[in-house]
């Protein structure tokens, strides 16, 4: 089955899988496509028309400033899924790359990995760890991405070190050894195919948890740097008007629940599709329909 007919099974198993990729690929294309359809500079400002309400000429209404909240939204996308993307390639390839040594290893290498590292990161709770990095580090886009992949790549070590110890003591592993293919060649051509599905799904759904870690940096004001617009430094901006100008909170907060929600479902599933005994069950129901 080619691709694109792989993706329309995909589509087709479930409400929750067309809504969370019709979600995300609508996100993306609004980040993709702020320059050209945003109504105005989002960093523009129109003082005598400040806080104005949701209109014709300016659909999300105004900030404190006179910005368009619409086109500060859609930059925000940019920003979010930028930070996002970065992220999850940092965390999976740095722990992709640990947790495949560590458990193709094993001794007390591993143990040193899996001990050590792994429980220590694991061990406090992630936001307040990335907000700690995040103070010290200084507040900047590039900073907020070292910080999160600092605070995030265990989980993804844990996951592929896992799989490593399952997939290494299969009987083609075993006969790959006994043609005498190098360790590097065992890790590269052999073991890193069999191991990437549960890391791809669980990056899928980090999307969704980096997207919140960055607006909640941004909220706290060690995120991006104005005039940047970010849905957390809209929030953040918008504390002061929440009764006499709601708009302001309920567009960026409504972006970030879609974002978040968005790759939620794309993850669940996608989970739910690469698992052959649910996909079974999902095709048997289609076809006693």
């Amino acid at each position: 089955m080619n691709s694109a007919g792989s993706l329309r099974q995909f589509l087709r198993q479930s409400v929750l899988a067309r809504a969370g990729f019709t979600a995300a690929l609508l996100l993306l294309l609004s980040a993709l496509c702020a320059p050209w359809i945003a109504p105005d500079d989002p960093a523009a400002q129109n003082l005598p028309a400040r806080l104005e309400s949701p209109s014709r000429a300016h659909w999300m209404g105004t900030d404190e400033l006179g910005r368009d909240t619409l086109s500060r939204t859609l930059y925000g996308a940019r920003v979010s899924l930028f930070v996002a993307i970065s992220v999850v390639l940092g965390c999976g390839l740095t722990g992709l790359a640990i947790g495949l040594l560590a458990g193709f290893v094993g001794g007390w290498f591993d143990r040193f990995v899996n001990l050590l590292l792994i429980n220590a990161f694991l061990s406090f709770p992630g936001i307040l760890l990335a907000i700690a990095f995040a103070a010290f580090f200084g507040p900047g886009i590039g900073k907020v991405i070292l910080a999160l992949i600092i605070t995030g790549w265990a989980g993804y070590a844990r996951l592929a070190r896992a799989q490593v110890l399952k997939v290494k003591e299969l009987e083609f592993i075993l006969a790959v050894r006994s043609l005498g293919a190098s360790p590097l060649r065992i890790m590269l051509r052999h073991l890193l195919p069999n191991i990437l599905q549960p890391v791809l799904i669980q990056a899928t759904i980090g999307m969704a948890g980096a997207i919140l870690a960055e607006s909640t940096l941004s909220f706290l004001g060690l995120g991006v740097l104005a005039p940047v617009p970010s849905w957390g430094s809209m929030l953040n901006d918008a504390r002061s008007h929440l009764f006499d100008a709601p708009h302001l909170v309920i567009f960026p907060a409504l972006a970030v629940m879609t974002a978040v929600l968005a790759f939620n479902l794309l993850g669940d599933a996608w989970r739910d599709w690469m698992d052959p005994r649910t996909r079974s069950q999902m095709a048997a129901l289609e076809h006693s329909r």
